[in-house]
């Protein structure tokens, strides 16, 4: 067992960094005593540069490469945690008991905790992190190269947690092998704030884990719970573990309503808002069922559906292949704003009446998306709708904003020629919408099916947050080349969607249609999306 490989190539990181550190400081100075000379203006070292200019951009280096050696320096550190669990395990003798094995490995964890000031606790979960990093080696290259934080490489950690070997593997390798079958597209890891890469590999890992979203989100619901925390400063959090579907409409639903009460004469935020609603809605149903009773505990009587959850009203998108929706596969489908969840779920969805849900449909050949259901034909709601679902979230770089009111803006504005299709138009919240208008930031081009990346006012250019789309389950059983697929009758509304078909001609069996033959006014269009689908009762 080799306990110290990698090391020295990273202290060359290090030291690699530290240097540039240093570069940069001495530039900075001598900046600093030519600006006292000439204002604004270097008259000395570096005549001709604007001076407050190149100091403030020396800040935003040294804030680049302070980043890059706090990764590496990191991965010295989780090297050192698991060999230093490993030289223990060496050291205890073959012939040890479990009891010696056991307060050994305690040992060593209380020991890494004394030296680091941290909690047993603290310790003991930066050894399985350390130990489960330092086996993985793309991860560790990448946290000790620096262009990946200890934060991300700690998401991949949690949610390498339960998989073997074998998945563990091939969960990093769509993420940092650009050599994998199937690479992640868009920002390299490093480049996503940890929560949007967690949401990322955690959408990748609900859809390869070997079992089935199903089975977990069952032990999911029976381990539904409600928690209470008391706080300091005569505060406290109460806390609600509830299947993704319910959460998501609890939460939507308490934002819309807080955007209806916000105005002139309301002086509370939107944050203090939505505890507000959430209080009054279960305190006041509780307290005004429970008036007046007699004989019971207040609150108890004349409580109906209090245990029943309303169906959710908020306007949300629902993604799920069609296979699954028709009850052939178990594959997961997307919460718009929450991410991947059982086939059952999104079946009930789509079945139970919620008038707010549109079903978002995805072509079983690649996973991209066909179309979405409506109750009308605004071509504006359709067009937001589709922004929604192919930017996830507000486009601007690590903004992590996915509530449904985020605003869809010109790419390129209306008046300097821009037009209103989803090429260039891309969601953002409003912060960064009136950031995009107020300064330099600048959004790059987007397409049907990608967001924009941006530019900062310093030139950085930051890559779009691509969604990961892969090709749909298809039912044991059946034909999947996709080169070769004639899409049945009752699927046409479908492959009619698509932008670009193949170039062939089917073997005409009698019960295939090419849509090519087909002409947009064909009444069947009108007969299949006025069609319900008939929806299995599995799960």
């Amino acid at each position: 067992m080799e306990f110290s490989g990698g090391v020295g190539v990273v202290l060359e990181g290090v030291r690699a960094s530290v240097a540039a550190l240093d570069a940069l400081e001495r530039e900075d100075a001598s900046l600093a005593a030519g600006l006292d000379v000439g204002f604004g203006v270097g008259t000395g070292v570096g005549a001709g540069v604007d001076v407050l200019q190149r100091r403030y951009e020396i800040r935003l280096e040294r804030l680049e490469v302070a980043s890059r050696l706090e990764a590496q320096l990191a991965g010295v550190k989780a090297r050192d945690v698991a060999d230093a669990v490993g030289f223990q395990k060496a050291m205890t003798p073959p012939d040890a008991s479990v009891q010696d094995r056991t307060y050994g490995q305690m040992s060593v964890v209380e020991e890494i905790a004394g030296v680091l000031t941290i909690s047993s606790a603290a310790a003991g979960a930066l050894v399985e992190q350390s130990r489960r990093i330092c086996s993985l080696p793309l991860v560790f290259q990448a946290l000790s190269a620096g262009t990946m934080s200890w934060q991300h490489a700690r998401v991949v950690a949690d949610e390498t947690e339960g998989l073997d070997a074998v998945g563990a593997a091939a969960l990093v390798a769509h993420f940092f092998d650009p050599d994998a079958p199937d690479p992640a597209r868009g920002a390299a890891p490093g480049e996503l704030v940890p929560s949007r890469f967690r949401a990322k590999v955690r959408g990748w890992r609900e859809r390869h884990h070997p079992e089935s979203i199903e089975k977990r989100h069952a032990k999911g619901v029976a381990d539904r719970r409600m928690e209470y925390t008391p706080d300091r400063d005569g505060m406290a959090w109460v806390s609600l573990y509830l299947p993704g579907d319910t959460a998501c409409a609890i939460w939507n639903r308490t934002t819309a309503t807080a955007r209806g009460l916000q105005g002139p004469d309301e002086p509370r935020t939107l944050s203090q808002l939505r505890p507000d609603i959430a209080a009054s809605l279960l305190l006041g149903a509780v307290q005004a069922s429970g008036e007046g009773s007699t004989g019971t505990a207040p609150g108890t009587q004349g409580v109906t559906g209090i245990g029943k959850v309303p169906a959710p009203r908020a306007d949300v998108l629902v993604t799920v292949p069609v296979f699954a929706l028709l009850g052939l596969t178990d594959e997961p489908a997307v919460l718009d704003g929450f991410g991947p969840i059982p086939a059952s779920m999104a079946r009930k969805l789509v079945a139970g009446g919620a008038e707010s849900f549109y079903r978002v449909l995805v072509d079983p050949r690649d996973g991209a998306p066909l179309e979405i259901g409506r109750k009308n034909y605004r071509l504006t709601g359709s067009i937001k709708r589709w922004i929604r679902l192919r930017d996830a979230q507000c486009t601007f770089p690590g903004c992590t904003n996915k509530t449904p009111d985020n605003e869809t803006d010109h790419l390129q504005a209306w008046e300097h020629g821009g037009t209103t299709n989803v090429s260039n138009l891309a969601q953002l919240c409003r912060k960064h919408h009136r950031l995009k208008h107020h300064s330099q930031w600048a959004p790059g081009p987007a397409t049907s099916k990608d967001p924009p990346g941006w530019t900062s006012p310093t030139g950085r250019f930051y890559k779009p947050d691509q969604q990961d789309s892969e090709p749909t389950h298809w039912p044991p059983g059946t034909w999947p080349p996709p080169l070769q697929w004639a899409a049945p009758r009752e699927c046409q509304c479908l492959a009619a969607s698509l932008e670009n078909l193949p170039q062939w001609e089917p073997d005409d069996d009698g019960t295939s249609i090419d849509p090519s033959d087909l002409s947009p006014d064909d009444p069947l269009w009108a007969e299949l999306l006025a069609t319900p689908l008939a929806l299995s009762s599995q799960g």
